[in-house]
């Protein structure tokens, strides 16, 4: 018979801290909110018709194929778009109508099923008008303020011009937060940030104390939330005055600031903390998000287990984590196949139609070997590289298990102090060395692929469009590598074979990175879409809609 002391000694019962008891008892009252079962068809909601949000919705996934982002960002970047075709295109040759231009963007967002039919309440139609309405507001004092005329230099016309577009980001970034607001999250956040604001320390010869707060709150939103650049800039326009009670009379005043606020945001952005604050943060996020998912999947079960049984918590702790992994590659798989659709749309296929051309136009030998590994190339890496991405470790799940332990456990807490480091800046000789080094390794890439590519007959011109599709596929290939990154804690060991291959291909992937950002900037089905189609379509669909509603009121007439 096993003895009572030896199962008593293994169900060994841990403390919670008072934010995890918290934590546990938000998560356990939104799932019986959800769960209740409450009866709201009494309250008016908004109706599309079925044929065109099948219009819409085919639109956005074209949309979306040539214009690569990530899923969580997709509803933002519509609700940008949208208020762009209003505000720019359609506001030029009519006045603003707040209200007109929320009940369009909400129907919009319900056609393209970033919001689901028949569950959006009317109430909220007057939501998004009073935020939009500010904006209005800021946009109209900001540009009496800074007039557009002849008189204006080249730099102060560009900062009005920025300053404008983003105050369209802000709006639909503040639209998108009232649409997606996770109470949830923002409790976690909550108390990461209590948690992170006494750890993490800086040393007397930093001089960053006051920006310190807000550059732990920034990481948190950006590696926590994963909210992009434009949401983040949100964020710390929020710092730096006080939006949310803002009147008529402090919109004017933040107008006659929003240079100053602009570039404070951007300095804030831009902070020379933000690596190491963030090196901190990303652990924290991974512990903080496995455990809200792991509360949420049964708070009473493992709040159970969290207060009586301490080697159950972990064992569910384990279990969630083996999940995720298959989980995450599985989305790594789903990540490669849509790039190579957003590289077949927007790159591959402008390649093609060019490289037939230019070789005729310069006299060069077609040869087919070279024009089809560069049809094949982008794709073939992109598996290779998904292939050999490797998941999380074992090593790796029992560190995160023991983060959850700190963050959830009175007794695990510890916590030590983590100062921040001052910057070693190189002399001007070692950085020029570097440099030197850096540059000499990757003419040394091309060099040895400009001659294998020469014994298989490439031309120069098709060697251009292969080097092309390299840089830009590896630096693409860090990107969709990210979601399976999160959650390795462990450093890798480095190797010599590592060493060696960073060593000539970073050079590379850094150059993709260059043509990514300024490529994108100049993407055509992006322009001809949303310049040239993206409007009359709209306009087409509301057409079909009212048309819809006047059918079904005639056909209620004749009934």
């Amino acid at each position: 018979m096993v003895s009572p002391n030896l199962i008593k000694r293994n169900q060994v019962s841990l403390t919670l801290t008072p934010n995890t008891k918290k934590l546990f008892q938000f998560i356990y009252g939104q799932k019986q909110k959800s769960e209740s079962g409450f009866n709201d068809d009494e309250i008016p909601k908004i109706h599309v018709s079925d044929i065109s949000s099948q219009l819409s919705f085919l639109y956005e996934k074209i949309r979306n194929a040539v214009d690569y982002d990530d899923d969580h960002l997709l509803r933002k970047n519509a609700i940008k778009r949208i208020l762009r075709r209003h505000i720019f295109i359609e506001g030029v040759v009519m006045e603003y109508d707040s209200g007109a231009i929320s009940m369009k963007l909400l129907t919009e967002l319900i056609q393209a099923g970033y919001l689901p039919n028949d569950k959006v309440k009317e109430v909220k139609i007057k939501e998004i008008t009073d935020l939009l309405e500010k904006y209005i507001e800021l946009r109209n004092r900001y540009k009496k303020i800074h007039p557009n005329n002849l008189d204006l230099k080249e730099a102060e016309s560009q900062e009005r011009s920025h300053v404008l577009n983003w105050i369209i980001v802000l709006a639909s970034t503040e639209i998108e937060e009232n649409l997606n607001r996770d109470e949830v999250k923002l409790l976690a956040m909550t108390n990461m940030f209590e948690i992170l604001s006494k750890v993490i320390k800086l040393p007397s010869d930093l001089p960053y104390q006051k920006d310190l707060n807000i550059q732990i709150y920034l990481s948190i939103v950006r590696n926590f939330l994963k909210l992009d650049r434009e949401m983040q800039s949100f964020i710390a326009f929020k710092y730096y005055n006080d939006w949310k009670e803002a009147d008529t009379a402090g919109i004017h005043y933040i107008a006659e600031n929003l240079n100053v606020i602009n570039l404070l945001v951007e300095k804030q952005l831009k902070h020379p903390l933000t690596k190491q604050v963030d090196k901190i943060v990303r652990r924290y996020s991974l512990f903080y998000s496995l455990l809200t998912e792991i509360i949420a999947d049964d708070p009473n079960k493992v709040y159970e287990n969290a207060t009586g049984n301490t080697k159950a918590f972990l064992n569910l702790v384990k279990e969630h984590c083996e999940k995720k992994y298959v989980k995450v590659k599985s989305r790594l798989w789903r990540s490669g196949l849509r790039s190579i659709i957003y590289i077949f749309l927007t790159k591959s296929i402008f390649v093609i139609l060019l490289e037939i051309p230019a070789i005729k136009f310069f006299g060069e030998p077609l040869n087919p070997v070279s024009l089809a590994i560069n049809i094949a190339f982008p794709v073939v890496l992109l598996l290779i590289i998904i292939m050999f991405t490797k998941t999380p470790n074992k090593k790796n799940t029992e560190k995160i298990i023991e983060g959850i332990k700190e963050i959830t456990f009175v007794e695990n807490q510890k916590f030590q102090p983590i100062y921040l480091r001052k910057d070693t800046r190189r002399n001007y000789f070692m950085n020029a060395l570097f440099n030197l080094i850096y540059a000499t390794a990757f003419i040394l890439s091309i060099y040895f692929l400009i001659k294998l590519l020469h014994i298989i007959h490439f031309n120069w011109v098709s060697i251009t469009i292969f080097l092309f599709f390299l840089a830009f596929i590896s630096f693409f290939s860090f990107r969709i590598k990210r979601d399976v990154k999160q959650y390795i804690i462990i450093e890798e060991k480095e190797t010599i074979f590592g060493f060696i291959f960073d060593f000539f291909y970073m050079p590379i992937v850094a150059v993709g990175k260059w043509l990514s950002n300024n490529i994108s900037r100049i993407n055509i089905f992006i322009f001809i879409l949303d310049f040239i189609i993206e409007a009359p379509f709209k306009v087409i669909v509301g057409v079909i809609e009212d048309w819809t509603k006047y059918l079904k009121e005639r056909k209620e007439d004749i009934t």
